[in-house]
C-alpha cells in the first residue's frame, strides 16, 4: 500500500519585481513570506481576485505578508509578481 500524500502543489516562480524585493526582506520577512508562498502553492485560490485581472491579492494579517500572484491555465505554475512582509 502506497502512502497517502498531499494535495499537489503547483510550482512557484517569482517574476523580477518581485525577486529585487525579496532581496530586501530580513531573514524573518522571508521566513513568514515562504509560509505563505507554500499555502498559495497548495491552494492557488486563497488569494482574492483583483477586479478586471487575471490577478490575485493574498493577504496573511497574521503574519504581515502579502502577495500578488496569478496561476496559469492548468493551475499548475503560481507567479508572483509582488510579495510584502
Amino acid at each position: 500500500m502506497s502512502p497517502e500524500q498531499g494535495p499537489r502543489r503547483s510550482q512557484v516562480v517569482l517574476v523580477e519585481p518581485a525577486l529585487s524585493q525579496l532581496a530586501k526582506l530580513t531573514a524573518a520577512e522571508t521566513h513568514r513570506l515562504d509560509r505563505a508562498i507554500v499555502a498559495i502553492s497548495v491552494n492557488p485560490g486563497l488569494g482574492t481576485p483583483v477586479p478586471s485581472t487575471l490577478l490575485r491579492d493574498y493577504v496573511d494579517d497574521v503574519d504581515g505578508v502579502r502577495v500578488i500572484y496569478y496561476v496559469t491555465a492548468l493551475r499548475q505554475i503560481t507567479i508572483v509578481a509582488y510579495v510584502e512582509a
